[in-house]
């Protein structure tokens, strides 16, 4: 089996890379930008992390983003953090950023007011968090709902087809954590991050048949 960890310059790609072969021994897991490896992979998995804008210019530096669509759509596909985000249409971010539209949505930040019982919440949301599954699917496997898994971000997600969500976290108000759609699983969270639940998410992933 190859994997294909697509490398555009942003991201915890060694972490990300060290996790999932963890939980692929025998696979060829390779952290990568060349398109040609990519189409040819059985696995994509796409990282990310920072500000949208600037992930967009590093896809668009890398000449990644039609290798990126095509992988979304045709094979086993893994999103996580920023590899969630800019998969939808638009980012409120840096004034608005233009994504990679292959989802319905958009990027919006957290609230400055949030709290919880009174308690002032900070942004960015960074920690363990309870994961809600709000639908039955392969990557959450041997998973407990609601486990706990860890986050880094200022950003979420707000759909417009409510039902691909296939997990829900609340921090100070519910948001869409996990998406699900044919072949397509993205998460906001860092499952290479969140200890035993985070690698049985990712040997899931190895493990999905399509």
């Amino acid at each position: 089996m190859k994997v294909a960890i697509i490398d555009y310059g942003m991201g915890n790609l060694r972490s990300v890379s060290k996790a999932v072969q963890q939980v692929a021994e025998n696979a060829d897991v390779r952290t990568t930008d060349n398109c040609t490896y990519i189409k040819s992979a059985d696995r994509i998995v796409f990282p990310g992390q920072g500000a949208a804008r600037d992930c967009m210019a590093a896809i668009s530096d890398h000449r990644l983003s039609q290798a990126i669509l095509e992988a979304a759509q045709n094979k086993p596909f893994l999103g996580i953090c920023m590899g969630l985000e800019v998969l939808m249409r638009y980012s409120c971010e840096n004034n608005g950023t233009n994504l990679l539209n292959l989802i319905p949505g958009e990027a919006v930040r957290f609230p400055h007011d949030l709290n919880l019982n009174g308690r002032k919440l900070k942004v960015p949301h960074i920690g363990w968090n309870q994961v809600m599954q709000t639908m039955e699917h392969p990557l959450w496997n041997n998973i407990e709902n609601g486990s706990r898994f860890y986050y880094v971000h200022s950003y979420y997600i707000k759909l417009e087809d409510a039902s691909i969500q296939s997990g829900q976290t609340d921090y100070g108000i519910p948001f869409t954590c996990a998406i699900a759609r044919d072949n397509l699983f993205a998460v906001q969270f860092h499952p290479e991050k969140s200890a035993h639940a985070g690698l049985r998410l990712l040997k899931n992933f190895i493990e999905w048949d399509i």
